[in-house]
Parts: C-alpha cells; sequence; structure tokens
C-alpha cells in the first residue's frame, strides 16, 4: 500500500509506517517547513506518542519552531494553528482507519495540503532528503482555549444528548464542551483507548452508531453524537435511534444557514442529489467538490461557502474556518432545540433511492488506469470526472471512485424509481473490468438485485 495518498499519509503501524519511515517524512517536511512556526498534536492510538516524537525532533532538527500541542483532537489542533497564526502544522492520526493505522495530516501553508504536496514529500523520502536548522520546540496546552473559542460560537442548551466518543480523541473534551453549554450529556465509550474495543472509528457507517442508538432509546435523549478516532467527523442518530444519512444533516445545516445569509454550500459527489435541489430551493448556490477532506476544504476556501459538508461527516463552518465534528452536533442540538425533533425534522426532507456506499477492496497496483478504462467505455454519457467517474441523468446517477484513505473502490446510485436506479447500475456495472464488476456484483444491496 503507498502511505502516500491524495489528502495525507497513511499506513500501517509498525509495517508501512515505520520510526524509520516516520523519521524521514519528519526531514521531508521540514524541508518544506524549515524556519517556520509549527504545530504539531496527536491523537490516542497506541502508535501515536512515538511518531509524534520523533516528527517534533526531525522538524526542531530541521530549523522549525515546533509548538507540541500534546494529546488532542484534530478540530483542537486546527484551532491552534489559527491561534497561534502557525505556517504550518502535522496531526498524528489516521482519522476513522481501524486501530493498527496512523498518519499524518499536514498543514503546509494557508492553503489545503494538495496532492502534488503529498508526492512531492514521498520524492523527498525516497532519497532520503534532509535540511539542517535551528530549531526549537515549545509545549503549549490549548485545550481550556479550545474550549472557550468553540462554546463562544455555539449557543446555550438543555437538551439530553448521548455522546459516543468511540475512545477516540474527543472522549475527554466533548462532554466539557456540551456540559459547558449546559446540555445534559450520557457518556459513552468516553474513555480514551487506542485499540478502540467497542467499536470502529468511523460514525459514517450506521452500524458503528447502533450502540448509540440504543442508549439514546434508553436514556430518552434527544439525540446521539457520534465522532470518529480524531474528532474532525460526526455522525447523528434521531430521538428514536435511528441513524440519520449525512445528506440529510447537510440538508439541515445549509437551510440554518442559508436562513440567515445567502451564499455557496459545498457538497461532496457522492451525496445525494436531495442536496443541491434543497440548497437552491432555499437560495443558496450548491457546487460539488471532490470527496476528500483537502478538497472540499479548497472548494470551500475558494468559493467562501457559508458551509461545506461531505458524506462521510466532515463538516466545515464559516463561523470556524475549518471542519469540526464536535461543533457540528452543538450545530445540529441547536436545529433540535429551535425547530423540534430530529425524526420530524429528516421525515419532510424529499428521499430518493440512493445506494449506501458499495465498498470493493482492490489490491492492485493502479487504481486510476481502472478508472481511465470506465470513463473511456461511458464516454458517451460524458462522465463527470471531478470524482473518480460518475455519470448523470436526470433521475439519477451512479458513480464508482478511488477511495483516498484505502485501498479499495467505491461505488454509490440514486434514482427516483427502482426500475432506473437498476438500469443505470447496469450502465455502470458493464464498463467495469471484470475482476472489479465481480467484486461489486457480490456486493449489491437487495435495491440493486
Amino acid at each position: 500500500m503507498n502511505i502516500f495518498q491524495a489528502c495525507d499519509i497513511r499506513g500501517v503501524a509498525g509495517k508501512e509506517l515505520t520510526d524509520v519511515m516516520a523519521r524521514r517524512i519528519a526531514l521531508a517536511v521540514g524541508i518544506k517547513l524549515t524556519g517556520q512556526k509549527v504545530v504539531v498534536g496527536g491523537d490516542i492510538r497506541l502508535s501515536t506518542p512515538s511518531l509524534q516524537r520523533i516528527m517534533i525532533d526531525g522538524l526542531a532538527e530541521s530549523g522549525c519552531q515546533v509548538i507540541d500541542i500534546g494529546t488532542v483532537a484534530t478540530p483542537v489542533f486546527y484551532y491552534a494553528l489559527k491561534a497561534t497564526g502557525a505556517t504550518g502544522g502535522v496531526m498524528v492520526t489516521a482519522s476513522h482507519n481501524p486501530a493498527q493505522y496512523n498518519g499524518f495530516k499536514l498543514v503546509l501553508g494557508p492553503k489545503p495540503v494538495s496532492e502534488e504536496d503529498v508526492a512531492h514529500i514521498g520524492q523527498l523520502v525516497a532519497i532520503n532528503a534532509r535540511t539542517q536548522g535551528i530549531g526549537l520546540v515549545t509545549k503549549l496546552p490549548v485545550m481550556a482555549d479550545y474550549l472557550e473559542h468553540t462554546a463562544g460560537k455555539a449557543l446555550q442548551g438543555c437538551l439530553k444528548v448521548v455522546i459516543d466518543a468511540g475512545n477516540g480523541a474527543t472522549a475527554a473534551i466533548a462532554p466539557k464542551l456540551f456540559r459547558r453549554l449546559g446540555y445534559e450529556v450520557i457518556e459513552l465509550n468516553c474513555t480514551p483507548d487506542g485499540r478502540f474495543p467497542n467499536h470502529p472509528p468511523n460514525p459514517a457507517l450506521a452500524e458503528n452508531l447502533a450502540s448509540l442508538g440504543e442508549a439514546v432509546r434508553l436514556h430518552g435523549a434527544a439525540l446521539g453524537i457520534g465522532f470518529d478516532g480524531d474528532g474532525d467527523r460526526v455522525g447523528f442518530v434521531d430521538e428514536t435511534g435511528q441513524a440519520i444519512d449525512n445528506d440529510d444533516i447537510m440538508v439541515l445545516i445549509a437551510r440554518y444557514y442559508l436562513a440567515r445569509e445567502k451564499g455557496a454550500i459545498i457538497y461532496d459527489a457522492k451525496c445525494s442529489m436531495v442536496v443541491p435541489e434543497e440548497v437552491t430551493k432555499a437560495g443558496g448556490r450548491p457546487v460539488m467538490a471532490r470527496a476528500g477532506h483537502t478538497f472540499s476544504k479548497t472548494a470551500f476556501m475558494q468559493e467562501q461557502a457559508l458551509f461545506a459538508g461531505e458524506i462521510s461527516g466532515h463538516f466545515f463552518f464559516r463561523d470556524l474556518g475549518y471542519d469540526d465534528g464536535m461543533f457540528s452536533g452543538l450545530k445540529v442540538c441547536e436545529l433540535v432545540a429551535a425547530q423540534g425533533s430530529l425524526s420530524a425534522q429528516v421525515a419532510v426532507i424529499p428521499n430518493y433511492l440512493l445506494t449506501p456506499d458499495i465498498r470493493v477492496p482492490y489490491l492492485g497496483s493502479d487504481k486510476t488506469a481502472v478508472l481511465e478504462q470506465v470513463a473511456s467505455k461511458l464516454a458517451v454519457y460524458r462522465p463527470n470526472r471531478i470524482d473518480g467517474v460518475r455519470i448523470e441523468f436526470a433521475d439519477g446517477w451512479g458513480m464508482i471512485r478511488a477511495s483516498v484513505t484505502e485501498p479499495l473502490f467505491t461505488l454509490r446510485f440514486e434514482a427516483k424509481s427502482a426500475e432506473r436506479l437498476k438500469e443505470i447500475k447496469e450502465i455502470l456495472l458493464a464498463a467495469l473490468p471484470p475482476d472489479v464488476r465481480a467484486a461489486v456484483t457480490g456486493k449489491l444491496p437487495p435495491e440493486l438485485h
């Protein structure tokens, strides 16, 4: 597996991401940021302390002025970047990936890191490049300031909420933030544990929200909020314990902001077509972005958007200038307090036939070549290439894309009728290489059979 991915650097700790590799990466990042102020934080994974120490030492050796903010969630890291005026930063985390993974989220300047940036670091690593300088390491606790800053941008509340930190980096932060604003918090999996013993740290998958839904029903809570391993992704369940699609959450948050101010709303290419339709109805300007943190953030900044959302649970806010799963939870709580139950709000959002992500492992060396082949076969449909290959019709769409964080393809389909959904599926599947088609066929949800 290539650890130098589209948005960040990520691999199995101790295997693909060894201490030797981590040091080479630290020295390569040091070349990009030498002489600059650089923030370094890390999540609660068992491999993080060692990798974080290696990164700090390598950056200091390269002449960087390193600000060590310790063990934090990724939104706290983003806050620290703004608060300190740092040029760059490194967050040691593998986000929502399983416990054996780790990696580095990079900030190399005012713009989000690009594929070219990550590839360049990979090239520097390959030749063991380095620079020397007089660096400095300063420890800076930022948690109290993050809590004060974030709470200051949200409203007081009194709802009963269940918070599932998934034993991740929000475990010691999110309950404090919500209680600070007056919420009655029921804690679930709020003991940090880098093994993630209770469920995988990915709230975008409904099965990982099952225990959260049970806790909401048991305690009679207004809603449940679940975070990923490093706190920049979020998932929700309503007061009945039902997991809510993030497409619907995006519609609700977009309406919330558009009721106050008109502007651009960013959504990713995997979202339901309900999202751009409802944004338009609310007077906003919907803008599609490629799925992936840095791609959504780039569009968010370029369009000076009010809000950006991804189906994965990344939500960006103009109020902050970055994505924050905990702040997202506060905003949805405000919606429930102001407009009634979450289930009732979601019930009136139009609904089409949208499949979940169909995740197909692919261990081949060149996912790009597969996508080029598919696009060529579907040329008559003028595929949208913003993110993989997407064919679009007035009454539906289908797409295949390469995951930017895992060795797999994801497919998704949507249509306004069951018959049309199957037709679009057949068009796309016919263009796939035989091995990929066979793998997809074995994972199709019932509505596509």
